[in-house]
């Protein structure tokens, strides 16, 4: 319905209904056009009972259980409004009205106004970049979501995916949104579908880069294209301009810049005239960004000026912090650098005062690419390990290189300092050993990397960004024995993939009452030998024992055997024989009818996977992580079914 015909529509029902109905069906109403980023027209629909913008809402005459549903929707909107014209205080303003809310519905016992009111609260500490705070509404939103709201449900998940890709938690992020997918089909809400596309596009859009990944760029323009999609049904204007924003930053990281333009001329255009300041805030620091890129530095410095001059008035601190790095880069690339300090510096202390820590870190990391060679030996380790610091719970796969780099720039450095009087340093520093500290530094990275990795050393190479885990093993051979220890222990591999398993006679007797991971055998069909390898060291680190084959029709001969297996793991793309085909002969055999299968593979075949048997289906590579938990869980559940 067009926005004044639907306000029309809205005074006329209201016109002879008692003070409480038309409270609610102004809510209602405000809400509707507030989900299509309408925000001026909301509040048109909220006048009654918000009649000035920077006042309070007026609840007399209404009962305490409408009073809170107007101060959700006054305090969602403010902070709305507020971010849109980057007005300053106006997320606190919208925190103090949403909390009054909270408190009314929690004495009424409204669960789910509590869960409602909790996850629109946390979007005002997304804004400001106070990502703890915001988890922890997002925590106790679902906490108090007892009924079976599935689509609050899904729009709780999907601001909880949010705020850890603003916070680069990458695989957190992941996690959450697959938690969300299975509830937006239940959905036929097209602006929440539109943001949930949006954000996997963004989310896949980070792994391409930092993984090298040419599948996850097409993989980004598919969820762009269904975003814009989904925001185009649900007359979202506002987010398609977002989406446009998106293409433009992804177009110019992949060298295409006309096309960049393109989008950032049209997300320009449409919040020129919508007046939504921050989000072409957010156009001027993109485009900063890809002229930067061109090395049209004039032009860059201009936009990000700009960038910076609108960001700084209002609430945004995350987005603030990002434009001031930004700018601090441009003017160190123009010869600039103590104005250059500044601004990084300056990015530093906001992105840690909202809380921002990720943020903070990517400042610090710039300070060293940008001025390293303009500082001193002793700031520069200081930074390097405030950065660690910072950067430590990071599940950003362009982290762990960035750090990698800058490490390797501090070993740089050090040659400009061969030359100068030891004595002197030594005098000075009292015995400050330049590299000992960049080691160590490089160190903590590591053993960080290793500690969340379970002593794997391919996961860990992963997680460091390293193309290939032997790079790591050479690093730590050559300048970290210490973490030697620290490694998983080193299994003797087969000298071919494969090799028949040896047959063991099965002992007589009761079993015990769980099963442990020494006993279980796993058959693990997969022809990428590298996910072969991965696989294999994440379960034997469990202590499952993991037998690899790398051809269909090999595996079929070793299934239709009576070699024991306790799961099967199966990609689809093999030679000799598809592993949907190989699942359905597997499930034909008496033997093997209830060997629980897993379908591990990168193929979109979930459909003939389910239809030929297979007990779980995980799509490779974003759930490889899922693999472990998936064993364990249909292990349980055979187990139960048996007793």
């Amino acid at each position: 319905m067009h926005l004044a015909s639907q306000l029309t529509s809205l005074r006329n029902q209201s016109r002879d209904l008692p003070l409480a109905e038309r409270g609610e069906l102004c809510c209602r109403v405000a809400k509707q056009l507030e989900k299509a980023g309408e925000y001026e027209a909301a509040r048109e629909a909220l006048d009654e009972f918000w009649p000035e913008r920077h006042g309070p809402p007026k609840l007399e005459g209404l009962d305490r259980g409408k009073a809170a549903q107007v101060l959700l929707r006054v305090g969602t909107l403010a902070g709305w409004l507020g971010s849109a014209h980057q007005a300053e205080g106006s997320q606190e303003t919208a925190k103090n009205l949403i909390t009054q809310s909270v408190r009314i519905f929690e004495e009424l016992g409204q669960a789910e106004g509590v869960a409602e009111a909790h996850s629109d609260l946390a979007l005002c500490y997304w804004r400001e970049g106070s990502f703890d705070e915001a988890r922890i509404n997002l925590k106790s939103a679902l906490a108090n979501l007892t009924s079976g709201n599935v689509e609050l449900r899904a729009v709780i998940l999907i601001r909880a995916g949010m705020v850890e890709i603003a916070a680069h938690r990458l695989s957190e992020a992941l996690r959450i949104l697959n938690e969300a997918l299975p509830l937006l089909e239940q959905s036929s809400d097209h602006a929440l579908k539109g943001t949930f596309h949006n954000l996997f596009a963004v989310l896949f859009r980070r792994l391409a880069k930092a993984e090298n990944r040419d599948d996850y760029v097409d993989q980004a323009l598919i969820e762009y294209a269904a975003a814009s999609f989904h925001f185009e049904q649900a007359g979202h204007t506002r987010f398609q301009g977002c989406v446009d924003i998106n293409l433009g930053f992804l177009f110019f990281t992949l060298g295409r810049f006309a096309e960049s333009h393109e989008h950032l001329d049209r997300a320009r255009d449409l919040f020129l005239a919508i007046g939504d300041s921050v989000h072409l805030a957010q156009v001027n620091d993109t485009r900063a960004r890809a002229m930067l890129s061109e090395g049209r530095l004039n032009e860059a410095e201009r936009f990000a000026r700009s960038a910076v001059k609108t960001l700084e008035k209002g609430d945004e601190q995350a987005l603030f912090a990002e434009a001031l790095t930004t700018y601090g880069v441009v003017l160190a690339r123009t010869g600039r650098q103590p104005s250059a300090r500044v601004q990084l510096q300056h990015a530093i202390e906001v992105a840690q005062t909202a809380g921002d820590l990720e943020g903070a870190g990517r400042g610090q990391l710039s300070v060293i690419e940008e001025l390293g060679d303009q500082t001193s030996a002793k700031e520069l380790v200081s930074t390097y390990r405030s950065a660690i610091d910072l950067l430590k719970t990071s599940q950003d796969p362009s982290t762990g290189k960035r750090l990698i780099s800058c490490a390797e720039k501090l070993f740089n450095e050090l040659g400009r300092f061969e030359g100068e009087d030891q004595e002197s340093l030594e005098h000075t520093w009292e015995g400050f050993s330049f590299k000992q500290h960049v080691r160590d530094g490089e160190r903590a990275v590591i053993e960080r990397a290793l500690k969340d990795a379970g002593g794997s050393v391919t996961r860990a190479a992963r997680l460091l960004g390293f193309r290939h885990h032997q790079s790591l093993i050479s690093l730590i051979n050559s300048r970290h024995k210490e973490l030697l220890t620290t490694r998983s222990a080193v299994r003797k591999r087969r000298r071919h993939i494969f090799s028949e398993p040896r047959k063991t006679k099965k002992k007589r007797g009761t079993t015990s009452p769980r099963q442990t991971a020494s006993q279980i055998s796993i058959l693990h069909v997969e022809d990428n030998e590298s996910v072969a390898r991965l696989v294999a060291d994440t379960l034997a680190n469990q202590g499952m024992h993991v037998d690899s084959c790398m051809n269909g029709s090999t595996a079929l001969k070793i299934l239709k055997g009576d070699a024991q297996y306790d799961l099967i793991i199966v990609n689809n793309d093999l030679t000799g024989l598809k592993g949907v085909e190989l699942v359905v002969r597997t499930k034909s055999m008496a033997h093997r009818r209830h060997t629980p299968v897993i379908m591990l593979t990168g193929d979109n075949c979930e459909k003939e996977a389910w239809r030929a048997g297979v007990d779980a289906f995980l799509h490779k590579p974003e759930a490889l992580d899922e693999v472990s938990s998936t064993i364990t869980r249909l292990l349980e559940e055979q187990k139960e079914r048996k007793d």
